[in-house]
């Protein structure tokens, strides 16, 4: 499953770092179109991410793309 999903580089802002992730047609019938995703609903997708990010917003355009932040160190 892992070769069905694109992580992007992460970009950040004062507060928080950035990451979208990419996930094929076949993943994308698994995503929840109304709500966002918990962590364990998107590990089981496969996606890889460290502790700490979440599924932040819907981007109704493109639901096949994920969009994740963490909150930046300080």
């Amino acid at each position: 499953m892992a070769s069905d999903i694109t992580h992007s580089y992460t970009y950040e802002d004062n507060e928080y770092k950035y990451m979208h992730v990419s996930v094929s047609l076949s993943l994308r019938r698994k995503i929840p179109k109304d709500r966002l995703m918990t962590e364990t609903e998107w590990r089981f997708l496969g996606v890889m991410l460290p502790a700490g990010w979440e599924h932040y917003m819907i981007h109704r355009p493109e639901p096949h793309i994920l969009l994740f932040r963490c909150k930046k160190n300080k």
